[in-house]
């Protein structure tokens, strides 16, 4: 439980940095997102999710989360 805490702290401070370090693109970034069809969002979101599933993997089979 403790780890997964600390990763969605992660997430959270990953997250953030874009709005903290450049407010203003990140306000044209989520325009062009709005202007995006949502087969593209979910092709990008499935990319991402697939992504993200692999590094766990690969962190757990290589030891480094213990």
């Amino acid at each position: 439980m403790k780890m997964l805490i600390t990763l969605i702290g992660l997430v959270l401070i990953l997250e953030g940095l874009p709005y903290v370090a450049s407010p203003e693109a990140m306000q044209r970034w989520l325009r062009q997102l709005a202007d995006m069809r949502p087969e593209n969002l979910r092709v990008l979101g499935v990319f991402a999710m697939t992504a993200g599933f692999f590094l766990c993997y690969l962190a757990l089979k290589s030891g480094l989360l213990g």
